[in-house]
């Protein structure tokens, strides 16, 4: 059985910068993936009618995020 948790984003009053230095669109058109100066990598829904709102904020990396790439399966 998959489980779907909603992800959330907690911060104070200013939010992480994000820098954006990398993008990628999946092939389903459905999310964006950025990465950033910062060494993050930003998950965000792309709507149908071309609204974005974020999805994930991955946290881990020690240096800018340059480049993205999709796996195969």
């Amino acid at each position: 059985m998959k489980v779907s948790v909603q992800a959330v984003a907690v911060w104070g009053k200013i939010a992480p910068p994000h820098s954006i230095t990398a993008i990628m669109i999946t092939d389903d058109q459905q999310t964006i993936v950025t990465g950033s100066q910062e060494g993050q990598i930003c998950l965000w829904d792309l709507s149908s009618d071309l609204k974005i709102s974020s999805k994930e904020i991955l946290f881990g990396h020690t240096a800018s995020v340059t480049c993205l790439a999709k796996a195969r399966e």
